[in-house]
């Protein structure tokens, strides 16, 4: 029986889970601190996400976003592999 290689995860950016990256969440983005309230509350209860404030979308979190092991190219906003 042949065995399939495991692949190694994709390299994390070099900042907390908690900070996205700047071009995903600009400082000056109007609902940055309910966002990161809320993305601070699914990391430390373990969630996959949150609603996200403006929207009412489903937003992965970053620490969802790990576990997956790769980046998938649809630009999430929590993505830990953006650099």
């Amino acid at each position: 029986m042949a065995t399939i290689a495991a692949m190694s995860p994709a390299p994390l950016a070099d900042r907390p889970l908690s900070e996205p990256h700047r071009d995903r969440l600009p400082a000056e983005h109007p609902e940055r601190r309910r966002i990161l309230e809320r993305h601070a509350a699914a990391l430390a209860a373990g969630d996959a996400g949150y609603l996200d404030p403006e929207t009412g979308l489903f937003v992965l979190s970053a620490a969802y976003l790990v576990e997956r092991g790769s980046c998938c190219e649809n630009e999430c906003r929590h993505c830990p592999y953006v650099i």
